[in-house]
């Protein structure tokens, strides 16, 4: 390994602040040196090549930490790097003509940030910390030396896309339901599966994201996101407690999910009601229609 050890090479930083006045003037994003690397990066990505390190060059590749509510990338600026998530979750919305925060999905390690970087287009969204995170940044003008460098990185940017598309397809199918519970339902499997992927609990789930969040993102109104947390756990699927869920019966919680325009008739066999949140439970929690301050 010592002669790998001598090829190490640092990527220059990239550039993160734009200079377009109408976009925010401020960047919660700062350079972690020395912390990031190729074979992490690619291992991060799902590629786990046969002779593990030794076909990938030791490159430092540059980690960006950003603070929780913190923007890594504004809509509209220029494409200068493309993003790998490491650590921590995003959101990533576009702002409407009046003023809305729409939210189009949630980025989670290993996930793509800012693809226009492949085609030199200006970006398409905005993506905020939910929490403390830190990303890989690939500068976009870099990108074809490093390929030439370790050839694999074309498989990891090929296998990101394509879960790219697989993610916006499933999120395609939480729109085609009509009932407010089923898109609820079919959001909390989406992350659970997530989740499990992630390498963490897939029945007890943090929500990073806020009540609006999740409203704006299923194209329902926040209000009824509390609803359909409530009616859930009365039913018996899920044990909400402010943003921590736990879910109670997946059988059942699927069946409701398989639902489009009309709910599913409850299972023969189900968790008691008394799983779910008491009427005692102090306000300011997701089944009260208010959202908590994240712990």
């Amino acid at each position: 390994m010592s002669n790998l050890s001598a090829t190490a090479v640092a990527l220059q930083n990239p550039a993160i602040h734009t200079r377009n006045a109408g976009l925010a003037q401020r960047s919660a994003a700062t350079l972690l040196p020395g912390v990031g690397s190729l074979p992490e990066l690619l291992r991060l990505m799902g590629l786990t090549p046969q002779a593990s390190d030794q076909l990938v060059p030791v490159l430092q590749v540059p980690v960006l930490r950003v603070q929780a509510d913190g923007t890594l990338l504004h809509e509209g600026a220029h494409s200068s790097s493309l993003y790998v998530v490491r650590s921590g979750s995003f959101k990533c919305m576009r702002v409407q003509e009046d003023g809305y925060e729409q939210v189009l999905t949630f980025a989670q390690p290993g996930e793509l940030l800012g693809c226009e970087a492949l085609h030199a287009g200006a970006r398409q969204a905005t993506v905020v910390a939910l929490e403390v995170s830190t990303v890989y940044a690939l500068p976009a003008h870099e990108l074809r030396s490093l390929q030439q460098r370790c050839p694999l990185i074309d498989d990891a940017v090929r296998q990101g896309l394509s879960r790219q598309l697989i993610r916006a397809a499933e999120t395609a199918e939480m729109m085609v339901a009509v009932a407010s519970e089923v898109r609820l339902a079919r959001f909390i499997l989406w992350l659970s599966a997530r989740m499990a992927e992630a390498g963490q609990s897939a029945s007890r789930l943090r929500l990073r994201m806020g009540r609006r969040d999740i409203a704006s993102m299923l194209g329902v109104a926040h209000e009824t996101v509390s609803r359909s947390f409530t009616h859930l756990a009365e039913a018996g699927y899920l044990r909400v407690d402010n943003r921590d869920v736990e879910i109670l019966d997946l059988n059942a919680l699927k069946a409701r999910a398989r639902s489009t325009r009309a709910l599913v008739s409850e299972p023969a066999q189900r968790p008691p009601a008394s799983h779910a949140r008491p009427e005692t439970t102090r306000p300011g929690c997701w089944l009260y229609g208010m959202d908590p301050q994240p712990s």
